[in-house]
């Protein structure tokens, strides 16, 4: 389809054009940078708009009516001049057009302009009034506090929380292109008069700062958020995206002696540990049990010999396992255990515990297999 996205540059713009152009969809983007002649000409070949353009954040307050009422009057002025009332529209509103604000006062006008018109046609018109919107390239110290939260805080600046209590509604980015594409399809998702994006998170300004700075703590204390907990996920990605370009690394704590080393990568309260143990050739790991702590071992890198002995038998199970077949040992319960480098290389070992390490209640007891 050739379809024409007017704001093309703004947040929602420049996310949505991504996805359309992946669906290999002729996109018609319209931006500040384009005339009144090139959005007439893009009408006329559009099978399909999504009209996002608007002003939010002006010096003068009329200038909210001039991008947001009066460019959707244009809007339709072109359509009606190109003969091309049945081509569907989705328009993003905001539901400050609820409220008795000249923001939310503009927006409301667009919305009875696309109504006013569409109804008379008779053709398809979704309305979206959006709650705040948060997600990749989002605009910093601008609209956005999600987006102000994770760029200062990745960048140890200070942030601002005026009202701790202060309840925000917030869709992600990805679960409103979904919904586009719902609307693309000539199924959108109605709540009453207006098309509806779900789900809405909600969650307080104290709430919000706390979570984005836990993942900048995750890198020295190596804590993985609750990735089960949606809103969690998509704040975690939306952080990553606002790193610095020169900090997407960062160092990991190396336990090294003169056997190898062992180093912690992850943590999580619900799903236990991730780390590496490198030993050297002809060294021998563990000789311990566990209770209830359980791991797994994946050999990556070279040769060694997984040993096993039940603790009240003398029978001895062995496992040879190799960088040059990937397969995961689990490691039960009641069994001593140890890890041996029999090869000639470096033997580098991924390692998962089900829980994290208690230095308190280690839950290892040695015993030579």
């Amino acid at each position: 389809m050739n379809i024409l996205v007017t704001g093309a540059n703004g947040f929602l713009g420049k996310n949505l054009v991504a996805e359309l152009k992946q669906q290999d969809h002729e996109v018609l983007p319209f931006t500040r940078d384009n005339t009144l002649e090139e959005l007439e000409a893009f009408v006329g070949k559009a099978d399909f708009i999504f009209h996002l353009a608007g002003v939010n954040r002006p010096k003068k307050e009329e200038e909210f009516y001039q991008g947001n009422k009066g460019l959707t009057e244009e809007l339709i002025s072109l359509i009606k001049k190109n003969e091309k009332k049945n081509t569907p529209i989705v328009l993003s509103s905001s539901i400050q057009a609820e409220k008795d604000n000249p923001y939310g006062a503009s927006k409301k006008l667009a919305e009875e302009a696309v109504a006013d018109f569409y109804e008379k046609v008779e053709a398809d018109a979704y309305v979206y009034r959006l709650p705040n919107l948060f997600g990749k390239w989002s605009r910093p110290n601008y609209n956005s506090v999600v987006a102000t939260f994770c760029h200062n805080i990745a960048r140890d600046q200070d942030i601002q929380v005026n009202n701790p209590e202060a309840e925000l509604a917030l869709c992600y980015i990805d679960d409103v292109l979904d919904e586009f594409n719902n609307a693309l399809q000539g199924h959108p998702t109605y709540e009453g008069k207006y098309c509806t994006v779900k789900p809405v998170h909600r969650i307080t300004l104290q709430e919000l700062a706390d979570t984005i700075i836990s993942f900048k703590k995750s890198r020295s204390n190596l804590n993985i958020p609750d990735m089960g907990d949606s809103l969690t996920k998509k704040l975690y990605s939306t952080y990553l995206s606002y790193l610095p370009t020169d900090q997407f690394s960062y160092d990991l704590k190396m336990n090294v002696d003169e056997r190898g080393s062992f180093t912690e990568i992850l943590k999580t309260p619900e799903r236990g540990q991730v780390s590496v143990n490198v030993s050297k050739p002809g060294i021998t790991k563990g000789n311990h049990w566990h209770h209830t702590k359980n791991e797994k071992f994946l050999v990556v890198s070279g040769e060694g010999l997984i040993r096993f002995r039940k603790i009240d038998t003398d029978e001895i199970i062995e496992y040879f396992v190799s960088g040059s077949k990937m397969e995961v040992v689990d490691i039960p319960v009641g069994y001593t255990h140890s890890i041996v480098n029999v090869g000639e290389t470096d033997l580098v070992t991924v390692m998962w515990a089900n829980e994290k390490f208690d230095p308190d209640n280690p839950d290892t007891y040695y015993l030579e297999v």
